[in-house]
């Protein structure tokens, strides 16, 4: 899988006909948006609906993350009426303009935890024709081994490729996630070989 990240800026207008998408967008298989849950995000869910309408045109098989950032400072009353307001406005804009269930996920993120981890592993998943195979061998391995939770991660990015199919639970991600850590920093001393 070529997995590249592309940060487009504001003040290109990518939307723009003249502009050319296919050399962007031909190849795309997901776009994450990111959202600030501590600022205005009005403007920034119109910009979104724009785009994911003008995508679906000619790129239908593009699947849409949309990473509502800077939840943890909020109070989780607050952080839970953001992310439905957030989850809510878009999918009535993409409703009301005629597109109905579009290809869209919604993950609180941070980076003051390991949920932005998660969420990037969630959209690593979704691109991942094999992730059924790769399931059922985790799960086969999970019985075997009697382990409790069995993940395939990707070592320098921390993000996993897949799991066994018992429900994540994030203190375990977050506990094999900081043990990749000290197995990365102690194979800088000591070396790979």
């Amino acid at each position: 899988m070529d997995f590249q990240v592309w940060d487009l800026p504001g003040q290109i207008d990518y939307l723009d006909p003249s502009f050319d998408a296919d050399s962007i967008f031909g190849g795309v298989g997901a776009m994450i948006w990111v959202l600030d849950a501590q600022d205005s995000y009005m403007e920034a869910i119109g910009r979104l609906t724009e785009t994911i309408l003008h995508l679906q045109q000619s790129y239908m098989e593009i699947k849409y993350s949309v990473f509502i950032h800077k939840t943890d400072s909020l109070t989780d009353d607050f952080r839970q009426d953001t992310v439905q307001d957030i989850l809510q406005r878009i999918q009535d804009d993409l409703y009301d303009a005629g597109l109905e269930n579009p290809p869209i996920s919604f993950y609180p993120t941070s980076i003051y935890d390991h949920s932005i981890f998660e969420a990037f592993s969630k959209v690593i998943q979704g691109l991942v024709p094999q992730l059924p195979t790769f399931e059922a061998l985790l799960n086969t391995i999970l019985a075997t081994c009697r382990f409790e939770k069995v993940y395939l991660f990707d070592v320098l990015s921390k993000i996993y490729i897949a799991s066994d199919t018992t429900p994540v639970n994030l203190a375990a991600y977050e506990l094999c996630s900081d043990f990749i850590d000290v197995i990365v920093d102690l194979s800088e001393v000591y070396g790979w070989d």
